[in-house]
């Protein structure tokens, strides 16, 4: 099985809840919350609602996984997934936190007590991408049986277990301010779906400012196997409806910055980002997105 949900609500709970039926809770990345708001927060979602958790940064940023303080904070992130009926932790590892460190998370991850809950591993940074630390840490978690998280567009994962657990960060410079492509969602299928061939259970999280959007395209593509439009319209009618999602007056400069990243669909099956079509147009403040829509050339 192939689950999709969002690293946190991009939007109200209530609208989630009708579209998803996951979500990772990134809350407590920042915060310890109390255990009657947790517990509100299982009520408030439906039965079948599956919550994943993000571990405390005092576990990963501030002890680094080391000493008896990362083992206090890992046991107060257990009653927060009790609460939540979730079986699944996220260790996030910052990029600082490099492969010479390798032996003190092998430590911490033998140390705890993890219950019933699985653990999961994001390591971040370069260095761990490399060729022989790849080999020293599918060692190391195929003895601790902690699954290794990933962005599949950085690299697959180096160990799965039973469970594959993936996290995309949108791609290019801004990475954050990025919208996937139908080609690039065909292409996370593709990488993911041999692991559920497998038997693996698959979670796959968008992380990326269109990530609503985004996980619903995904899931459309899973059910359907084809994507449903990203406007409703195409050519300029496609691109007059994403422009509109903006203030105006707007400046050349603002136009790119708030929806360059965007995609438009300029002929059927063909999308193209904001950014190619706004680059040519003068520098100069619009007063409408119909004097927009002038200076655009398709």
């Amino acid at each position: 099985m192939i689950k999709v949900g969002c690293c946190g609500y991009p939007t109200s709970m209530k609208k989630y809840y009708e579209r998803f039926r996951l979500v990772e809770l990134n809350t407590t990345f920042y915060q310890y919350p109390r255990t009657s708001t947790v517990v509100g927060w299982r009520e408030k979602a439906p039965e079948d609602f599956e919550f994943t958790v993000k571990a405390h940064q005092d576990i990963s940023h501030k002890f680094k996984l080391r000493g008896e303080p990362s083992l206090q904070a890992f046991e107060r992130m257990k009653e927060i997934c009790k609460a939540l009926r979730a079986r699944i932790l996220l260790v996030q590892t910052p990029g600082s936190f490099r492969p010479d460190k390798l032996e003190d998370a092998y430590e911490f991850f033998s140390k705890i007590d993890r219950g019933d809950i699985v653990i999961v591993w994001e390591t971040r940074g370069p260095s761990w991408e490399e060729t022989d630390v790849r080999e020293k840490l599918v060692k190391a978690l195929r003895e601790l049986d902690v699954p290794h998280v990933t962005d599949p567009f950085r690299g697959m994962p180096t160990y799965t277990g039973s469970i594959a657990y993936f996290r995309l960060h949108g791609l290019e410079a801004k990475m954050y301010y990025y919208q996937y492509t139908d080609e690039e969602l065909k292409r996370v299928y593709e990488l993911v779906k041999p692991l559920e061939k497998e038997g693996r259970e698959v979670y796959v999280f968008f992380n990326n400012l269109s990530m609503f959007d985004d996980g619903l395209r995904f899931m459309h593509y899973l059910e359907t196997g084809c994507f449903p439009s990203l406007t409703g319209e195409v050519g300029l009618e496609s691109v007059k409806t994403m422009m509109s999602r903006i203030r105006y007056p707007a400046t050349k400069s603002v136009l790119l910055n708030k929806l360059g990243w965007r995609l438009v669909e300029v002929e059927e099956g063909k999308q193209v980002r904001l950014g190619e079509l706004l680059k040519d147009i003068p520098s100069k403040a619009y007063k409408d997105v119909e004097e927009v829509l002038r200076e655009i050339r398709l």
